[in-house]
């Protein structure tokens, strides 16, 4: 029976996946131009570098492609890629920066606790006081001054709009591990945001 041809299936994952895994390249070739603008992005998030993300777009596609049979198929595609890019992109800071940080893999406590919130206000509309390009050139350096594993888990969440349950799939760790990380990832760019504007007004997230 001849395979149905690629472009009368729409976008079908699975397909795509059980057909790639067969050896049909261009079934792969469709899953790269689904994804390839958000892998890169992601990688541009957590980078903050364009040749780093070129080469973490490049590797996450070369590491899927040479360990397809793998793919159990048991999540997403799309969440498998993404953690080979996080992976891929984490090893990017290290190289670059030589930065000591968390493993996404090490544990972290999530029990409750009480945090300080310094809730960020200004005094009339900061879109009075900056164009556009300035606010998104401050929110972009805000969340690059994140710690890597805080910056990861808010591009997935709250940029690139996975579920907490994808994101804690995607990276390997817990649910509570990914809402800990978050919380501690807005706090975090809710006080650098609130030094930065330093007036009254309105609530920075109105802004992310």
């Amino acid at each position: 029976m001849t395979p149905t041809p690629i472009s009368a299936l729409g976008f079908d994952e699975p397909s795509l996946v059980e057909r790639a895994q067969s050896g049909d390249s261009a079934a792969f070739t469709t899953l790269v131009e689904q994804y390839q603008r958000k892998i890169f992005r992601l990688a541009m998030n957590i980078t903050q570098n364009t040749e780093d993300a070129e080469d973490v777009l490049q590797e996450t596609f070369l590491k899927a492609y040479q360990h397809l049979d793998g793919f159990q198929r048991n999540s997403k595609f799309y969440t498998w890629i993404v953690r080979i890019a996080v992976n891929e992109a984490l090893m990017k800071l290290r190289k670059r920066r030589g930065d000591k940080f968390v493993s996404l893999d090490e544990p972290l406590e999530t029990g409750e606790e009480e945090v300080k919130r310094e809730v960020a206000v200004w005094e009339g509309n900061p879109e009075d006081r900056y164009s556009q390009e300035e606010i998104r050139k401050i929110l972009d350096e805000a969340v690059e001054s994140l710690k890597p594993d805080f910056r990861t888990v808010f591009a997935l969440r709250d940029i690139e709009e996975l579920s907490t349950e994808e994101t804690a799939e995607a990276l390997g760790i817990s649910v509570p591990a990914v809402k800990s990380r978050l919380l501690r990832a807005r706090l975090a760019l809710r006080e650098k945001l609130t030094r930065q504007f330093k007036r009254k007004g309105e609530d920075v997230f109105a802004y992310l």
